[in-house]
């Protein structure tokens, strides 16, 4: 007798009954009234939503040292104000002037997580947005604004961002 064929009809069914539980209550709460639809699509979300979920490919964070935490939403936070500035200059200026591009970031963090807050980071920060994941984990697509040199820009994201996310998510 396999595994699969041991457990029980619910846990077939429901295989995390907290997130079936979760997606129902959301949903209800979505909804600006609680009605017997509401509560039939809640439930039948329920229903579906779990048994995909598991299959996921889970990585449990790894949490490393915490103490950089205030200093690197810090610089985020400086980041994100000058950044402000230098695009609405950039826009309010000539047109001619702005040279986007796109560059392929070389990443050191490992950890879906820190990859995650990474991309997170860039996106915050006006006049970048990451864009896209290698395959492998290896390289970061990052679209900038104003691109006038590509070696700069991925020194700064490496040095500002990556390095510190890398003590916290090793």
């Amino acid at each position: 007798m396999s595994t699969r064929e041991r457990k029980p009809l619910l846990r077939r069914i429901v295989p995390s009954l907290p997130l079936a539980a979760t997606v129902f209550v959301f949903w209800l709460l979505m909804n600006s009234e609680v009605s017997v639809g509401h509560a039939l699509m809640g439930l039948l979300l329920a229903l579906v939503i779990p048994p995909f979920a598991a299959r996921l490919d889970r990585e449990f964070a790894r949490i490393g040292r915490i103490g950089g935490i205030p200093r690197m939403l810090c610089v985020l936070a400086l980041d994100v104000v000058r950044s402000n500035i230098t695009v609405a200059r950039q826009v309010l200026g000539p047109e001619e002037e702005i040279t986007p591009g796109f560059i392929w970031l070389p990443l050191d963090i490992g950890n879906i997580h820190g990859i995650a807050a990474l991309t997170s980071m860039i996106t915050l920060t006006p006049g970048t947005v990451s864009a896209s994941l290698s395959e492998d984990r290896r390289y970061l697509l990052v679209h900038v604004l104003n691109l006038k040199d590509a070696d700069a820009v991925i020194q700064e994201i490496k040095t500002r961002y990556e390095a510190p996310l890398m003590e916290i998510f090793p």
